[in-house]
């Protein structure tokens, strides 16, 4: 093996040597470490730090290392020309703050990978003079433990990132976005939304198979039982379309097929019936239910809830009758603004007014007694001051109106589940919830007269001109009407012509129109066609007298 040869081999061993020990983070200097290669006659040894400068015999390579730290030199008498002599330079101190090892770079690893060309090779010289002598310049961290923690790595700086702590200035607190988790969604309102009513029904009655019909026999003397017998016929489905045939007063079948009047004017005759079934309990335009156990037993609860989602997807009426209070606890909001007139039973009404007028903490004290049974069944007896009454009648109605009725609203609800409604009304609570509830809102003579469009003869026609005089007859009669000086009401008006006493929350389809009557001194209308027919007469009394006996005497749903 010749010098230069064995030189090389030497520096491999040198190599790994150096980084087995300073890879170890924890030795900060060489003290008492010395390790030794054999190859042939060559042997490496590391001398302890500050030791003397020593040889030992010739044909073997010693390394040694300054006090300081510096460069330092041995001597250079040599027992043969071929022994070169091997000076490490390192640097002052070791940063031994980082721990992880350090690798060269294009090198996988240290130990096996080298350098392809030696007399380039970083940080190394090799001198053709003999005694060659070989420098290590860490200056260009080969394979140094001081260059490899002096300079952290972008591999170890995104390792340090992950596990250190996140540092927020007090300065920049106000930047930092903080989640509003003290907002109640509960304590909102029917939220407006730009989504309007008739889109969301409309998308909910694409689950309705036209091709499929639920047939009902109804009789208008008693619409509920016929409505109960249809609901709970074994091949009933709400996703089926309906098919409504009325009774007369001799009990056979009126003529006539069911394209749409029909089915509208039974399910508002339906809603009507509904208001009033002893489920329901509370004012007229704030009904909340209320438990009855032959009701539980009938599961007339869950049929309730089915019967408004038919009607409203079906194209027919909403309730508008439901409490506020109900609509927003089947929404899991805890909004609450009962008041005592909620209250249909009179000794409870009276318990809680006493409650209310009460003037000292002794007279309220003294009411509370004589009601003890009445407060503690609701589970809010207790000693109350007059500043606290308010908190003590609302405890009260909140458990009459909805805790006492919790099995009933249960199923009322699962009864609203059916095509999606329940799931649909927690999305756009803010446009299906007033349909729910009652709507101070009434119907206008202004919406009446845009909403059906006269179908006019050929302009500058004789008829043209009729019909001209009996359109503004029709104006005077719905004014009439909204003013309370005719003998029907603009709901009257509606129902006559389409089947519905209001405006169904799904838009009115097909749009409503008016024809015009030359055979018949009376109205006629067409509910399937949502047509109202207007006789043309030469006097406005006349048509009046005439529009109000056909409305009020016009058997079924508008035929004469």
């Amino acid at each position: 093996m010749t010098g230069r040869d064995r030189v090389v081999h030497l520096l491999r061993q040198l190599e790994r040597a150096a980084i087995t020990d300073y890879s170890n983070p924890y030795s900060s200097d060489l003290s008492g470490v010395q390790k030794e290669e054999s190859r042939g006659e060559a042997k490496v040894f590391m001398w302890e730090k500050g030791s003397k400068e020593t040889r030992e015999s010739p044909g073997k390579l010693g390394v040694a290392q300054s006090e300081s730290g510096q460069i330092g030199k041995l001597s250079a008498t040599c027992d043969t020309d071929s022994d070169p002599e091997i000076v490490i330079k390192r640097n002052t101190t070791l940063d031994l703050a980082d721990t992880l090892p350090f690798e060269p770079y294009n090198m996988s690893s240290p130990v096996h990978n080298e350098p392809e060309d030696l007399n380039s090779a970083r940080g190394l010289s090799l001198s053709s003079d003999l005694p060659q002598t070989i420098v290590l310049d860490n200056d260009h961290d080969y394979a140094s433990p001081s260059g490899c923690h002096d300079v952290k790595s972008s591999c170890y700086r995104t390792y340090t990132d992950l596990f250190g702590p996140i540092i927020i200035d007090d300065d920049d607190e106000d930047e930092v976005p903080i989640p509003d988790k003290t907002h109640d969604m509960a304590s909102e309102e029917f939220e407006p939304t730009s989504v309007q009513a008739a889109e969301v029904i409309a998308n909910l009655a694409l689950a309705i198979d036209h091709k499929k019909v639920s047939r009902f026999n109804i009789s208008r003397s008693d619409v509920w039982d016929g409505a109960v017998r249809g609901f709970r016929r074994s091949t009933y489905s709400e996703s089926s379309d309906i098919f409504v045939k009325f009774t007369d007063d001799a009990g056979s079948f009126e003529e006539g097929l069911d394209t749409g009047g029909p089915k509208r004017e039974f399910l508002t005759l339906l809603m009507t019936h509904l208001r009033n079934r002893p489920i329901f309990d509370g004012p007229p335009e704030r009904r909340y239910l209320v438990y009855n156990s032959t009701a539980v037993r009938e599961d007339e609860y869950f049929l309730a809830g089915k019967m408004i989602v038919v009607s409203i997807i079906h194209g027919g009426p909403a309730p508008h009758f439901l409490s506020k209070d109900l609509v927003n606890h089947l929404l899991g909001k805890t909004t609450f603004n009962a008041t005592v007139e909620d209250v249909t039973d009179e000794e409870l009404r009276k318990a809680l007014r006493q409650v209310q007028e009460a003037e000292s903490d002794e007279s309220l004290q003294d009411v509370i007694l004589q009601y003890s049974t009445m407060f503690q069944t609701a589970g809010c007896l207790r000693r109350t001051k007059v500043h606290e009454r308010h908190m003590l009648i609302e405890d009260y109605l909140r458990w009459y109106i909805l805790g006492r009725n919790q099995i009933a609203i249960q199923r009322f609800k699962e009864g609203l589940a059916s095509l999606q409604f329940l799931t649909a009304l927690q999305q756009h609570s803010g446009v299906l919830a007033p349909i729910l509830c009652h709507s101070s809102k009434a119907l206008t003579a202004s919406e009446m007269e845009s909403l059906f469009r006269p179908d006019r003869s050929p302009r500058g026609s004789n008829r043209w001109q009729k019909e001209n005089q009996t359109i503004g007859f029709w104006a005077d009669f719905l004014l009439d009407c909204e003013e309370k000086v005719a003998a029907v009401s603009l709901e009257d008006v509606l129902m006559f012509a389409s089947g519905l006493a209001a405006l169904p929350p799904a838009g009115m389809t097909p749009s409503p129109s008016i024809e015009f009557l030359i055979d018949s001194p009376f109205p006629m209308a067409c509910t399937c066609t949502n047509t109202l027919k207007l006789p043309l007469l030469d006097t406005y009394r006349v048509f009046k007298t005439n529009m109000e006996f056909g409305i009020q005497n016009a058997p079924g749903f508008g035929c004469f």
